[in-house]
């Protein structure tokens, strides 16, 4: 089953130069999952056209555009990668008949091929069911180079939610890897809000001894003691998968998202954390998901998230 659909050069666009000084004159767009297998690093953009774990999840609608929005943001951004780094869209991975679980394996297997061929997965949803496929692929990387996966979402919930009717959906990423994995599960969740949390989730949490911070000290007046939890985080693992939900952010900065909140957390802290991850070298794989262009304003969730890439990327690749 083809569930893949190959990359429009449409999504790249931005201002002409004779010189490579936008993205998206820098971005090849690749087709078939045809990834380049030479040992040189590069940057692999895969995107998830799904939303079918939002809908399980009773979120809004809409995620299944937010791949082609933050192309199309983060292609007009100005490049200051190194020249001779290929940046690799290979299209996105899309959801038939409702059947989720195909798209998984498809991202799972594309993920763990990504970085066998010194690739930077980053990986544009879609819902956020995106991790489990994603982290599903990254651990079994690490896995086999007996080394230790460490997993930071940025995020209002925890996504530890049980399956619905024994199948999983945006809520419950999280939760599958740790059933799946359940000596390597290494999970750190930042700016939860108890008020988008049931206690039964921090009891989840607290029972695959789970570490997070809550929204009340996700503040950048507490970085002493968020830089110290991060630390003794990325201290504990070998290799890092930072997961983004744009749902986390307050929706006065994101309000095009499945779950808007109010309450989240601004830029400012979240990009203070980007930073402090990338700087310990051990970051591999990146998603940014939940992303609802239906519900954005101006492009503002777009913009965010195409500009968290953007750093992101660049704090890694240049020095």
């Amino acid at each position: 089953m083809n569930l893949n659909q190959n990359p429009s050069p449409f999504h790249w666009a931005g201002r002409k130069s004779d010189q490579i000084e936008y993205w998206h004159q820098a971005v090849q767009t690749i087709s078939n999952l045809n990834l380049n297998q030479d040992s040189t690093k590069k940057i692999g953009i895969l995107g998830y056209s799904g939303e079918e774990g939002v809908i399980r999840n009773q979120g809004r609608i809409g995620t299944i555009e937010g791949p082609s929005a933050i192309r199309k943001i983060l292609g007009s951004i100005a490049l200051h990668l190194p020249e001779n780094l290929p940046i690799l869209d290979y299209g996105d991975v899309f959801t038939l008949d409702q059947n989720m679980e195909s798209s998984h394996e498809i991202i799972s297997k594309i993920a763990y091929d990504m970085l066998s061929t010194n690739h930077f997965p980053v990986l544009l949803g879609g819902g956020h069911d995106l991790a489990y496929a994603h982290g599903r692929g990254v651990m079994n990387f690490v896995k086999e180079k007996n080394e230790r996966l460490g997993i930071i979402n940025l995020d209002a919930h925890f996504d530890l939610r049980p399956l619905v009717k024994e199948k999983g959906h945006s809520g419950s990423p999280f939760f599958q890897l740790a059933e799946e994995f359940p000596e390597d599960f290494n999970y750190l969740a930042l700016g939860i809000q108890r008020a988008a949390n049931p206690r039964s989730l921090f009891k989840a949490a607290e029972k695959l001894k789970a570490r997070y911070i809550v929204m009340e000290d996700f503040r950048l007046h507490n970085w002493e003691f968020i830089q110290e939890q991060i630390l003794w985080f990325i201290d504990s693992v070998d290799k890092i998968y930072l997961s983004i939900d744009m749902d986390g952010f307050s929706s006065a900065f994101a309000p095009g998202v499945s779950a808007p909140s109010p309450m989240g957390f601004n830029p400012q802290i979240a990009f203070k954390v980007f930073e402090l991850i990338v700087k310990s070298k051990k970051l591999i794989s990146l998603d940014v998901v939940e992303l609802n262009p239906q519900f954005d304003q101006d492009n503002a969730t777009a913009r965010l998230a195409a500009r968290a890439v953007e750093y992101i990327v660049r704090k890694k690749f240049v020095s």
